[in-house]
């Protein structure tokens, strides 16, 4: 069974990267290679994004409810935000124009409209932060009112500390600034749609696989080269 929608925000912060790597992240992921210190950066995020959701003690986790079934996450999280009541989500599900976001903390307020947490262990608010949220923000706000989107990003100088929680969250308002980028989103997400139509970019290797993150297929493009200076 096909999926319901075509990228993601990872996918889509990817192909703002690289198209090619855009490509083989919806098409042939299992290339991905990710070293021991990347895979150290997930489990610290994910410890710091677990923090900031205890802060949030009744909250509803749907992917605790949906695990894989991604598909099912926006249908969900409309259920529980339709009730007439306050209630907070993570990993709330939103989809529109075939983009899936999943929303690390979101609060529907008694007014209906929401308040979005999206969380960032790094210690300043990157560039990068700023169009991973904007990109959740154009998919959320064209399914649901948005009153705030805020960024969380940590405030200690020593990341591995997350016993003393009062200033570790650095929460940043940026809905204007966010709002005012949908245009622009909209058009990269045309951009990444006509690349996903054809065949994989013939893209070379450069500066940009390794900015802003390093890309997980070097390896495989670097192989190409190689095959090629052999030839």
């Amino acid at each position: 069974m096909a999926q319901s929608y075509l990228l993601t925000k990872s996918k889509y912060i990817r192909g703002l990267q690289c198209d090619r790597a855009l490509w083989l992240d919806v098409y042939n992921p299992k290339l991905a290679r990710y070293t021991a210190e990347q895979m150290r950066r997930f489990d610290h995020g994910r410890e710091f994004e677990y923090a900031f959701k205890d802060t949030f003690p009744d909250g509803i986790d749907i992917s605790a409810e949906l695990k894989r079934n991604t598909d099912a996450y926006p249908i969900l999280t409309a259920q529980l935000l339709n009730q007439e009541e306050e209630v907070n989500l993570f990993e709330a599900g939103f989809l529109y124009n075939d983009v899936l976001v999943l929303a690390d903390v979101v609060h529907r307020r008694p007014d209906g409209t929401l308040d979005i947490y999206e969380v960032k262990s790094g210690s300043t608010l990157s560039e990068t932060y700023k169009r991973d949220a904007a990109l959740q923000h154009y998919v959320i706000a064209h399914c649901w009112e948005v009153n705030k989107f805020c960024v969380v990003y940590n405030g200690m100088s020593d990341k591995s500390d997350l016993s003393d929680r009062s200033d570790n969250f650095k929460v940043v308002d940026l809905t204007d600034e966010l709002a005012a980028q949908h245009s622009e989103i909209e058009n990269n997400i045309a951009l990444m749609k006509e690349i996903l139509q054809h065949g994989e970019p013939a893209t070379p290797t450069g500066q940009h696989c390794l900015e802003p993150y390093a890309c997980p297929y070097q390896h495989y493009c670097a192989q190409g080269i190689r095959q090629m200076s052999l030839f």
